[in-house]
């Protein structure tokens, strides 16, 4: 079983907020403890806006509490009651992910039936202790590096896989692919972007995002690869055009990599055009429908390049 990051810091913080406030002689010192469990994010931007929304509905739980109970009484209906309009309030103010955090004071306060200066300074330490661990522990945020490149190595594979593929089914009409790596590339790119978007949260001013960038590309690059893949099926049988082309998905299958190399291909695709506009027109409908999936199969690989291509600087030296 893998403990989380989240799980040891857990473990870490609630002890330390409890003996904080042990040390500092503060009433419901536990509830520090509690209030840091509630406070371990995900991410820095999430820790940092977390806290800010729970102390802001602490100091405001505090206030509603000492108008409440000071001047109505201390019993369920009036909680119930107050309840009934601070939480409405928080979500009006756009705190209302720290209601749980500010329901802890508000049992204290209400448990203690009474309430004055000394006390609401007592639980303001406590606010502070209890957020202030769970801040502190949320500044360290591991790395996802090592997470992205392996999704990035997987994902990769399974374009080179596809890729391949199609070459196989144009020279042979291979039917034996039973295309589950389209199905993993949708859910590689979906779980590369979820940590993607945690990796920016905790590099809060880093402007430009090399992964983000790249999984973009690629995405894009999987929406044309399936535009792709039901005119592959409807070229004709094995010729001279069918040979060429899965020459050329072959080679592109042997070239996924992070690099850019697309001016190469782009090049490769061009001379592929010039060769096409040279064979005979089509004399029947038949072959004019197969040449026209025959050209708009070379648009999309175009665009599939050239998508690459606006991805980063270009790798190769042109002479």
């Amino acid at each position: 079983m893998k403990i989380g990051y989240r799980t040891i810091k857990t473990a870490i913080g609630t002890p330390i907020a409890i003996s904080i406030a042990q040390l500092l002689g503060l009433t419901n010192f536990v509830s520090a403890g509690i209030l840091t469990i509630l406070c371990i994010q995900p991410s820095r931007k999430k820790s940092y806006l977390s806290a800010w929304q729970r102390f802001l509905a602490c100091v405001l739980a505090s206030l509603f509490s000492m108008l409440f109970f000071e001047l109505i009484g201390y019993n369920v209906f009036v909680l119930g009651l107050m309840l009934l309009v601070f939480i409405p309030t928080t979500v009006f103010l756009k705190i209302s992910p720290g209601i749980t955090t500010s329901s802890v004071i508000i049992l204290n306060l209400y448990s203690s039936n009474f309430i004055n200066f000394t006390f609401l300074i007592d639980q303001f330490l406590l606010i502070i202790v209890g957020i202030g661990t769970g801040l502190v522990l949320n500044l360290y945020m591991p790395s996802l590096d090592n997470k992205l490149n392996e999704k990035q190595d997987r994902l990769e594979e399974n374009f080179k896989i596809v890729l391949y593929e199609i070459s196989l089914y144009i020279r042979d009409k291979n039917k034996a692919w039973d295309g589950k790596e389209i199905a993993e590339i949708d859910e590689i790119l979906t779980e590369a972007d979820d940590l993607v978007e945690r990796d920016r949260e905790n590099h809060l001013f880093r402007n430009k995002h090399t992964f983000r960038d790249y999984f973009r590309m690629r995405t894009k690059q999987y929406e044309v690869l399936q535009q792709m893949l039901p005119l592959v099926t409807v070229l004709p049988n094995k010729d001279y055009i069918s040979e060429k082309i899965a020459a050329f998905f072959e080679g592109l299958s042997e070239s996924v990599h992070p690099e850019n190399t697309a001016v190469l291909f782009l090049d490769e695709l061009e001379d592929l055009r010039k060769e096409f506009n040279k064979e005979e027109l089509p004399a029947t409908l038949e072959e004019f429908e197969t040449r026209a999936n025959l050209f708009r199969l070379l648009h999309e690989i175009e665009d599939y390049l050239l998508i690459k291509k606006k991805y980063k600087k270009s790798d190769v030296k042109l002479k």
